[in-house]
């Protein structure tokens, strides 16, 4: 069985799978001063309550983009699985090429989406995450990854308007019936929502305008659904595309760390 994780600013996901069938994943808030052994007393609680045993894990493969979280999630694997863990960008290769100016600087869980929408869908892709950050990111027609564009996250620029803001409260995201507000929370409901669906549409516009032609849009992300509902260019919406990707990443690799685990049992 295979346990990936993928660590995010806001959540780290884990998800066990036996070949490509998913027997269980979870969501945990990411905290950057987390030990081993609390991932271990969380993870292996809730695979407890799967019936999925401990035993059964024989690779780890971690996306991540918080590196204080590294550490720990190594000696977790290591010391509660009997596991080394595989990082991607680190100890793995990605499994599809990138044309970018500085391949070092471009997060790990771009390239793993972009990878997972290549295993789904058929390129030219814009791929859409909207997390902390809103990424944006281009596979060409030859599945080559091609770099994107970064926003604030949905999420950020409404908590910096109410901190900066003394009248403004928090709201939550949604759509408003229109797009004149009749009151405060609806006025900034409609900004928030009808300014980043602008914010998607034109940004892939001008991918679309740049490379010569739309490609296929897919968003992925908490928020995904919500906007994709109003959106002409979205196609497809994806909740589990970074997992798709780093099972590409896991099975393009699979003799290296199957030797690697051999290697280690042998000493």
């Amino acid at each position: 069985m295979l346990l990936a994780v993928d660590v995010g600013n806001t959540n780290t996901v884990f998800a066990v799978y036996r070949e490509r069938e998913q027997l269980g994943q979870w969501r945990l808030s990411t905290d950057r001063e987390r030990t081993a052994e609390e991932y271990a007393a969380l993870l292996l609680q809730l695979m407890g309550l799967a019936r999925i045993p401990r035993e059964a894990v024989e690779a780890v493969v971690i996306s991540c983009v918080v590196p204080q979280a590294v550490v720990p999630l190594r000696v977790m694997s290591r010391d509660f699985f009997g596991c080394r863990a595989h990082v991607v960008g680190e100890d793995l290769p990605y499994p599809i090429p990138l044309d970018v100016a500085n391949p070092a600087e471009v997060g790990a869980d771009r390239v793993v989406n972009a990878a997972g929408a290549l295993e789904r869908y058929t390129p030219p892709l814009v791929v859409i995450d909207f997390g902390t950050a809103t990424t944006f990111d281009l596979v060409d027609g030859r599945g080559v990854y091609c770099g994107g564009a970064i926003a604030p996250g949905i999420g950020l620029s409404l908590e910096a308007l109410h901190r900066r803001a003394a009248r403004l409260p928090r709201i939550a995201v949604e759509p408003p019936a229109r797009v004149v507000g009749r009151d405060t929370v609806t006025a900034m409901q409609s900004g928030i929502y009808w300014g980043y669906l602008g914010l998607v549409e034109g940004i892939v516009t001008r991918i679309a305008e740049e490379v010569g032609g739309l490609a296929t849009t897919v968003a992925t992300g908490g928020l995904a659904p919500l906007f994709a509902r109003r959106s002409r260019l979205i196609a497809h919406v994806d909740p589990d595309l970074t997992m798709a990707g780093l099972l590409r990443v896991y099975f393009a690799n699979r003799e290296r760390i199957r030797a690697g685990r051999k290697e280690g049992n042998a000493r």
